[in-house]
């Protein structure tokens, strides 16, 4: 499967894995602080909040680069797992600094939730790339078109 995909849609599908992903954290977020006997949802929250906007730029940039030098060619599942290796990476890394600020220690609390969510947000991630690649780009652009037409 060939994919070049525009800006427009590299931000959509964006903001479409900033709401599964940030869900995700703050639920992570919720059960092991609960678990810890040290349940704050204010915590969970403001943790996915952060981590929402700083993603969001992170993710477009990484999308831009995956267009620029892995997807020249075919997207193959192989393609798929290299590029959803690198963000889990990124991502990861990201999360435990944001983790270890808001709880202000970088302790075995925030390694916990970066390595919890390496493991759920691996299986989402891959699935959420497969799922964007069955989404045919030119649909995207002839309906924001149209929209801005009207």
């Amino acid at each position: 499967m060939n994919k070049r995909e525009s800006h427009i849609r590299s931000l959509i599908k964006g903001l479409s894995w900033r709401v599964i992903a940030t869900s995700d954290t703050i639920l992570i977020v919720l059960l092991i602080t609960c678990w810890l006997g040290e349940c704050r949802l204010e915590t969970a929250l403001k943790i996915g909040i952060i981590e929402l906007f700083i993603k969001l730029a992170v993710y477009y940039f990484h999308e831009r680069i995956w267009q620029n030098i892995g997807f020249k060619n075919k997207v193959t599942k192989q393609k798929t797992l290299y590029k959803t290796i690198s963000w889990r990476i990124i991502a990861t890394t990201v999360t435990f600094l944001i983790s270890g600020a808001i709880l202000k220690s970088f302790n075995e609390v925030a390694l916990f939730i970066a390595l919890t969510e390496l493991i759920t947000k691996f299986a989402l991630y891959y699935l959420h790339e497969r799922v964007w690649l069955k989404i045919p780009i030119g649909r995207i652009n002839k309906f924001f078109l149209k929209t801005l037409k009207r």
